[in-house]
């Protein structure tokens, strides 16, 4: 069984994958194409195509109102499903940046993510341009004061309430928009007629509840949408969330059953930092 890394070696490796993405050189890869095209790049691997039919990336980037000239940050990347979009998208532009959580690694399933995560940047640069990498830990701002224009945040909510972190981590995401900036956030779908754990050990999360943590932050509700629902999620698993695709927690028990259920049910929320000035 692999070690995680210390909080060293994990500075380390972070600052080496970004120091190869940055060193960006010419290739066969156009200055600026669209985002369709992206989507549809060789770049993206068959794993991560193949959860497109449940992440609809075109219609959650359009919602979340991505331009290629944006400074975007994505929370917690995992294995870069979305970076292979963002990335190659913003590189022309804008700006791409990825704020990795601090080791300890809580599973060989999130330590080989994020080795893949770096490793994309590493192995492919003129694709990826020169993001940014950066540790997101409770001890560092998550990037400059109003200096976002738009943050991005991919099923992390029901994590920090896990570790009881959500009202700090939202205030830094908070700190590091700009005024007038986009927070977008989707996360699994808790039942409405349920009390929500505010641990959610089952990986779901009221949609009501998120909202009101989240505007408690400061944050003002923009918009909602369907893009993640998926009415055959029951969200009532013997191993909580990770019992559905693309973990499938009860291997090959009940297999079938859960494929054909898909991927969870998801809210998918956009929030602005209200502009002092208009």
């Amino acid at each position: 069984m692999r070690k995680s890394l210390s909080r060293r070696q994990f500075a380390a490796t972070v600052s080496a994958a970004a120091i190869a993405a940055a060193a960006a050189g010419g290739s066969a890869w156009a200055a600026e194409e669209s985002l369709a095209d992206i989507i549809a790049g060789p770049q993206r691997s068959p794993a991560n195509v193949a959860r497109d039919r449940y992440r609809r990336p075109a219609q959650a980037l359009a919602f979340f109102g991505l331009r290629d000239d944006l400074s975007v940050l994505e929370i917690d990347p995992g294995g870069g499903y979305w970076t292979e979009i963002l990335a190659p998208y913003l590189k022309a532009r804008g700006q791409y940046r990825a704020a990795i959580p601090p080791p300890p690694v809580n599973s060989a399933r999130e330590l080989a993510a994020r080795a893949g995560f770096l490793a994309k940047l590493r192995d492919n640069p003129a694709c990826y341009g020169r993001v940014q990498v950066s540790v997101f830990s409770d001890n560092a701002p998550l990037a400059a004061p109003d200096s976002i224009d738009l943050i991005l945040s991919f099923r992390n909510l029901h994590d920090w309430m896990a570790n009881g972190t959500a009202a700090e981590k939202l205030a830094a995401i908070y700190a590091a928009l700009k005024p007038g900036g986009v927070f977008g956030i989707e996360d699994h779908r808790g039942l409405a007629t349920q009390l929500q754990d505010p641990r959610a050990k089952s990986g779901y999360v009221r949609e009501d509840y998120a909202i009101a943590l989240i505007e408690h932050a400061g944050f003002k509700l923009a918009g909602e949408s369907p893009i993640g629902d998926n009415p055959r999620d029951t969200k009532t698993y013997p191993k909580g969330v990770w019992t559905l695709p693309p973990v499938l927690a009860m291997g090959e028990t009940d297999r079938a059953k859960y494929l054909a259920i898909g991927e969870s049910d998801r809210w998918t929320l956009k929030f602005i930092k209200p502009d002092p000035q208009g």
